[in-house]
């Protein structure tokens, strides 16, 4: 899941003065201080240190001084908010992701677009009203028997929690022989994405790795940036039947597996 969020980050479109986040709110722990960026920054940054400015309703100012830059040329334009490090600290965030849903729901004004990371359970629980408030929510899953059998019944559960709250949709990773077209019929759900099985490249996303030959222009890269395009029309389709403003972006939540 992880591996597939910071793929969407780092193609996430970008019009002049925009910026993108990828907040980690997975109630199980954070992926990328350790991973993407290799212990490289501290802890002391992240989620957990919203825990004390949510009780003292500072969040909102609080917020902006965890977030990291993870472009090498420290734009500032792709953001990651780390997340716990240790899933004991779940519990002191339980007032923390209301104010969240409240923050990102209108961080547009601010010129940017969000990405959440829910990680297996975060769209159930506590943080769940992180994925009810979404614009978006994108369910991870693997085309084999195994992950699509999971996938269906975490579907429903998904369906039945959100109420038609959000649209929902799918991203295969490409690890086994269903096709598109079959699983979207089976599942009743839209596939967003067929990410490609390709190990060496995903760990550049998920641990640091070093960047093979053709990284950036390869198949991962090149799906993920298709991704997005589906993504953003998605979130402009509900904005415009609700009668919202439809922006140049919105907030999407990659969170379920």
């Amino acid at each position: 899941m992880t591996t597939t969020a910071m793929a969407l980050l780092m193609t996430w479109p970008l019009e002049p003065g925009r910026r993108v986040v990828l907040a980690e709110c997975d109630p199980d722990g954070g992926a990328i201080l350790p991973g993407a960026l290799q212990g490289t920054v501290a802890n002391t940054y992240g989620l957990r240190n919203l825990a004390l400015a949510g009780r003292q309703g500072q969040l909102a100012d609080a917020f902006w001084r965890q977030l990291v830059d993870v472009t090498d040329a420290a734009s500032h334009d792709r953001l990651v908010l780390p997340g716990i490090y240790d899933p004991a600290h779940a519990s002191s965030l339980a007032p923390v992701w209301d104010q969240l849903a409240t923050l990102f729901a209108g961080i547009e004004q601010h010129h940017h677009d969000v990405l959440v990371d829910l990680g297996r359970r975060g769209a159930f629980g506590p943080s769940a009203v992180l994925a009810k408030r979404a614009d978006v929510v994108l369910m991870v899953a693997r085309n084999t028997l195994r992950g699509l059998q999971s996938a269906q019944v975490r579907l429903g559960a998904l369906r039945e929690q959100l109420g038609g709250a959000a649209e929902i949709g799918l991203v295969l990773v490409e690890a086994g022989p269903f096709g598109r077209e079959e699983i979207q019929r089976h599942l009743g759900a839209e596939v967003v994405a067929v990410l490609p099985w390709q190990p060496e490249h995903a760990a550049v996303l998920s641990d640091g790795a070093a960047q093979p030959r053709r990284f950036e222009s390869g198949e991962l890269i090149r799906a993920a940036r298709t991704a997005t395009t589906r993504i953003r029309q998605m979130v402009a389709t509900r904005r415009s039947r609700l009668g919202w403003p439809t922006g140049a972006g919105g907030r999407e939540v990659s969170g379920a597996r």
